[in-house]
C-alpha cells in the first residue's frame, strides 16, 4: 500500500474551532493493518487503493449522538453547524475545501473528477444552499438561491427533448423549505428537485407527502433515492423507508428494491459490480447509521441480502470505488467512538481502516476520480399541460398470495384521492392526526378487463383505491403522481415489477381517459367534525347515551364544551387496541374494511382474506336503534371518512394549504425554462 494507506505520516488540519489547529498522531502501516477486521471470516490482506485524494465531511464529536437526524441525509443544526469538507491526499496532507463557510457537507465529485458539489451555509442563520467547487484552484460558486434548505446534491447525466438544440446537464438536490411538514408531522417535507448547473430551470421531481432523500444516479441515468412510505399505514404509524427510482424529469416513479430486511433503507450507492449497497436499520437512529445490505441492479426486487451484522458496527454513507468495493464510515456497535473511513468489499465482507481522526466524526467519504457518465435521458414533459394521465392494464394482476382472493369482477370502481400536505406546525392539531388530509377527486368505473384510464392534475400527490360493491377500499396505493403531459402506466395493483404483462389491449385505453381535474374548491373532503359528527348526533345519540359507549356524544356541537366532547368520541374511536397496535380499536385510518365501526354498520366482518388475522374475527351487528337507521349514503360517509384517513378536521388542513400553487402549475421551487 502507498501513501496515506501505508507510510508513517502526520496529518495536519484545521481545527473545527475558528483559528485553531491540531496535529493527529502518526499512524503507521502496521497500525492500519492491525485495525483491519474480518466480517465474513476472510483472512486480512493488504488492499491497494487508488492513488487519489478523498473528500470527507468532518464534524466534532459532540455529546449528543450523531450529526444526522431521523430523516436520512438531513443533519441536526447543533451538530451540522460544526461540519466541514476536507480533501485528504494520499501522502497524508489535507486541505480545507469549505473555507469561508460556517458549515458544509454532502460532497459529490463530478464525472471528470475535477469539480465538487456540496451543501453549505456561510452563516448559522443562513439556509442550506448548493455550491460547486473547482478542486484544482479551490474556487467556489453558488448554484441554488432563495429555495429554502437545499441538501444532498448529485450530478445528473444529460437531459434532452426532441425539439431541444442540444442536451444539457443538471443536478439533483433535496429541497426542504420548511413550509410543509411530512405526513408523520415529524419534520419538514423533503422532496427531490433539479436545476441546471447555473441554478436556472428549477423543477420539483417527486411529490411524496412522506418525504424523499439521498439521491444518487443509476448507470441507466435514472435517479435512485430513499423514499419514506407512510400513506397506507400498512407498516404501522412509523411507516418504512424504501429504495425507489425516478426519471430525471420526475416521470415513472417506481419501487426499485424489494421490501425485505429492515424497516429503513437509505443512503444507497451503485457499485461497478452491479450492486446497490445501502444502509438499513429498524429504528430511527439519531445519525442515520445501521447495517449494510444490497440488491443487484439486474434483479433488485428479488435479490436482497444483508452484508453486515449489528455486531459488526454502525455504518454510514457508502460510496463506490472503481473496483467494486466501497468506502463507508464505521463506528463500534455501541456508538461510543467516532466514525472512521473504511474500505469494504461487498463480495467477501472484508473491511479495512483507511482514515480515522479520533477527535472528529469522518463521514461521506468520496474518492476523487474520473468515471463514466451515466446514460442521458429524454423527456416529454410539457410545462404548458396542467394534466397527466394514469392507466392500469389490469387491477387483478397483484401481489396477493392467492389470486382467487380477488377474482375478476370483485373490483367495481376506483376512488381517486388527492393528498394535501400539512402546512401548519405539526405541534398543533396535525400532530394528533394519523395521516395527511385527502380530497376526493372522483370515482370511475373499472373496465370489464380490469383496466383503468384517467386524467388527473399534474404534479399532485394521488392515491388510488380499488372499491368493492359497498364502496370499501380493497387495495390502496402509496403516493404517486403524473408530471405535466406524462402518460404513466402500471401493469396491475401492487404487481411484481419484474414480470411482463399479458399481451392484451386494455379496453379503457380505446375509450379515452376519464377526466378527474375539477378545480380545487370543488374537491370534496370528508372528516369527522363536519361530516360524521352530524350523523352521530342525529341518528346515534339516542341509543349511545352511556359514557362507556365509543359513540357517546352530545346532541349539539355548537358550544366549545360540546366540541370537546365530540373530540373525545373521535379519540376513543382511534385509540389503539394495544400499546403496540398502529391502528385504532374501532377505526383503522385508511382502511375502512378492517374497522370494527364499519363492521357494525354493515352487520358483518368486511375484512378480506389478505387482512388476517382480522379476517377471522367475528364482527358485531349494531344493536337496534331508537332513531332512524342509517341510509346507504350515510354509511358511505363513514366509509369515505375512514378510507381517506379518518381525520378530525380535513377542511382546516385544506384551508391551510390554500396558499399553495394550483394543481398542475409550477410552485416557488419551479422557475425558469428548460
Amino acid at each position: 500500500m502507498k501513501g496515506l494507506y501505508s507510510s508513517c505520516h502526520v496529518h495536519v488540519a484545521h481545527d473545527l474551532r475558528p483559528g485553531g489547529y491540531y496535529v493527529l498522531a502518526a499512524i503507521a502501516a502496521g497500525a492500519i493493518l492491525a485495525a483491519h477486521m474480518t466480517l465474513a471470516g476472510v483472512a486480512p490482506a493488504a488492499w491497494a487503493l487508488p492513488d487519489r485524494p478523498l473528500v470527507v465531511t468532518q464534524y466534532t464529536a459532540v455529546s449528543k449522538a450523531g450529526v444526522l437526524s431521523a430523516t436520512p441525509g438531513m443533519p441536526q443544526a447543533e451538530a451540522a453547524s460544526a461540519s466541514r469538507l476536507l480533501l485528504v491526499f494520499p501522502n497524508g496532507s489535507t486541505r480545507l475545501i469549505s473555507q469561508g463557510f460556517h458549515s458544509a457537507c454532502d460532497p459529490q465529485v463530478s464525472f471528470d473528477g475535477t469539480r465538487l458539489l456540496f451543501a453549505a451555509r456561510r452563516r448559522p442563520s443562513d439556509p442550506w444552499n448548493i455550491y460547486e467547487a473547482a478542486l484544482g484552484d479551490g474556487s467556489v460558486r453558488q448554484i441554488t438561491r432563495d429555495l429554502g434548505d437545499c441538501r444532498s446534491p448529485c450530478y445528473q447525466g444529460t437531459l434532452y427533448t426532441l425539439d431541444s438544440p442540444a442536451p444539457w446537464h443538471q443536478i439533483t438536490f433535496v429541497g426542504c423549505g420548511g413550509r410543509e411538514w411530512n405526513e408523520s408531522g415529524s419534520a419538514a417535507l423533503a422532496n427531490l428537485y433539479s436545476c441546471k448547473l447555473d441554478g436556472s430551470a428549477v423543477r420539483r421531481l417527486t411529490f411524496n407527502l412522506s418525504g424523499d432523500t439521498d439521491p444518487c444516479l443509476l448507470d441507466d441515468g435514472r435517479l435512485l433515492f430513499a423514499s419514506f412510505q407512510r400513506a397506507t399505514l400498512q407498516r404501522g404509524r412509523l411507516g418504512y423507508t424504501g429504495l425507489f427510482a425516478v426519471n430525471l424529469d420526475g416521470t415513472d416513479y417506481s419501487l426499485l428494491a424489494e421490501d425485505r430486511g429492515k424497516r429503513r433503507k437509505h443512503s444507497p450507492c451503485v457499485t461497478t459490480q452491479g450492486l446497490v449497497v445501502f444502509v438499513e436499520s429498524d429504528a430511527a437512529s439519531p445519525d442515520g447509521a445501521g447495517s449494510l445490505a444490497a440488491v443487484t441492479v439486474r434483479r433488485p426486487l428479488h435479490s436482497y441480502r444483508p452484508l453486515t451484522r449489528e455486531s459488526d458496527g454502525l455504518f454510514h454513507g457508502p460510496s463506490p470505488l472503481p473496483d467494486g468495493r466501497i468506502l463507508v464510515s464505521r463506528r463500534s456497535p455501541d456508538g461510543k467512538d467516532t466514525y472512521g473511513v473504511y474500505c469494504f468489499d461487498p463480495a467477501g465482507g472484508r473491511c479495512a481502516l483507511v482514515f480515522h481522526d479520533p477527535r472528529c466524526h469522518t463521514i461521506q467519504a468520496k474518492l476523487v476520480h474520473g468515471r463514466a457518465e451515466p446514460d442521458g435521458r429524454s423527456s416529454n414533459v410539457q410545462e404548458d399541460d396542467p394534466h397527466g394521465k394514469l392507466y392500469c392494464l389490469d387491477v387483478y394482476t397483484s401481489d396477493l398470495k392467492h389470486p382467487a382472493w380477488l377474482p375478476p369482477g370483485s373490483v367495481k370502481r376506483l376512488r381517486v384521492l388527492e393528498g394535501v400536505p400539512w402546512r401548519t406546525d405539526p405541534a398543533g392539531s396535525a400532530a394528533a392526526e394519523a395521516m395527511a388530509a385527502r380530497r376526493v377527486l372522483g370515482e370511475v368505473a373499472v373496465g370489464e378487463d380490469g383496466s383503468l384510464n384517467i386524467e388527473v392534475p399534474a404534479n399532485t400527490p394521488i392515491q388510488l383505491q380499488t372499491l368493492d360493491e359497498r364502496g370499501l377500499a380493497l387495495r390502496s396505493c402509496a403516493w404517486i403522481w403524473a408530471k405535466n403531459h406524462e402518460s404513466r402506466g402500471c401493469i396491475g395493483c401492487h404487481e411484481d415489477g419484474e414480470l411482463v404483462p399479458d399481451n392484451a389491449f386494455a379496453k379503457t385505453l380505446a375509450a379515452g381517459s376519464v377526466v378527474l381535474c375539477s378545480p380545487p374548491r370543488q374537491r370534496r373532503t370528508v372528516d369527522f367534525r363536519h361530516d360524521v359528527l352530524p350523523i352521530l348526533q342525529s341518528k346515534c345519540a339516542g341509543c349511545h347515551r352511556k359514557g362507556d359507549s365509543p359513540l357517546c356524544v352530545a346532541e349539539a356541537p355548537a358550544a366549545a364544551g360540546e366540541i370537546h366532547a365530540a373530540r373525545q368520541v373521535f379519540e376513543r374511536l382511534l385509540t389503539p387496541e394495544t400499546a403496540t397496535s398502529p391502528y385504532g380499536k374501532y377505526v383503522q385510518p385508511g382502511q375502512a374494511r378492517t374497522s370494527r365501526l364499519v363492521w357494525c354498520l354493515f352487520g358483518e366482518n368486511t375484512s378480506r382474506p389478505w387482512d388476517r388475522p382480522l379476517a377471522e374475527t367475528k364482527g358485531k351487528r349494531m344493536p337496534p336503534a331508537g332513531s332512524a337507521s342509517l341510509t346507504e349514503k350515510e354509511k358511505q360517509v363513514f366509509v369515505e371518512w375512514i378510507d381517506s384517513g379518518a381525520l378530525w378536521d380535513a377542511r382546516s388542513a385544506v384551508k391551510d394549504a390554500a396558499g399553495a400553487e394550483p394543481a398542475g402549475k409550477r410552485g416557488p421551487h419551479e422557475r425558469g425554462g428548460m
